[in-house]
């Protein structure tokens, strides 16, 4: 009996997609601007995974390690789809990034909610923790009235999360048709690299804020994201990079 191997038509896909890496590495590479993405990228991946390692019996603790490696893989994932050519993909996945990181968020500042959402049954955690309600309760204690995480996420609900018009727009190289299958264009690498580079700034800070300071095994990779994030603000957002630096 012969054994059976994996059909062709996917090999040779697969080969593809490690062609466009090649090319979406070089293309970063080559940027200082989509490297530092990429790098703050990955100080958040180590602040997520050292909050993992942490020995802890709080349960409330426990959840958001689980979140945390959520999202850990959530961001591994769209890193190798969007460098394999599938930005639409990946920026799907970066919607749940989103999602998550504003739960966290809420989690930072409202400690006794970890235990609600962890008990809840389905119905509650609809009615008291869906997307829209996490974003209202940061905005208002922000004091935030221009509904920006409501239209970032509208974006990339409209752009990846749901079948549209817009989001057809992603399956389109630079001044060509719809294509299927993976493609290199660098206007879309940039646009979900930025993307992802915004995000993983979010995700280090609101894990980072779970880490006990009393634990020197996390310590260092959180202020090895924090150096990095210095430098990514200065790059994209200076006014806020003076802020702390004073």
């Amino acid at each position: 009996m012969s054994k059976r191997l994996i059909p062709e038509s996917l090999v040779s896909l697969h080969r593809g997609e490690e062609f466009l890496r090649r090319k979406s590495i070089e293309a970063i590479q080559a940027n200082t601007k989509l490297l530092l993405h990429i790098e703050i990228v990955e100080c958040a991946m180590d602040v997520l995974d050292a909050l993992r390692t942490y020995p802890t019996d709080d349960e409330d603790l426990k959840v958001i390690q689980v979140l945390g490696m959520r999202q850990f893989n959530a961001l591994a994932s769209a890193t190798k789809l969007m460098l394999s050519g599938y930005n639409q993909t990946s920026a799907l996945i970066l919607r749940d990034v989103m999602e998550t990181v504003f739960l966290l968020d809420y989690f930072r500042t409202e400690r006794s909610a970890i235990a609600k959402w962890r008990i809840a049954d389905k119905a509650t955690r609809l009615r008291d923790f869906k997307p829209v309600k996490i974003r209202e309760a940061l905005d208002k204690r922000d004091g935030f009235t221009s509904k920006k995480r409501a239209e970032f996420y509208e974006l990339f609900s409209e752009l990846a999360g749901h079948a549209s018009m817009k989001g057809i727009g992603m399956l389109k190289p630079h001044g060509m048709d719809a294509q299927i299958g993976p493609f290199f264009d660098v206007t879309a690498l940039a646009a979900t690299v930025g993307e992802m580079g915004r995000l993983a700034v979010q995700v280090g800070e609101n894990t980072g804020a779970f880490l006990p300071l009393d634990w020197p095994e996390g310590q260092p990779f959180f202020q090895a994201f924090t150096q990095t994030k210095l430098r990514w603000y200065a790059e994209f957002y200076p006014r806020i990079a003076k802020k702390y630096q004073q």
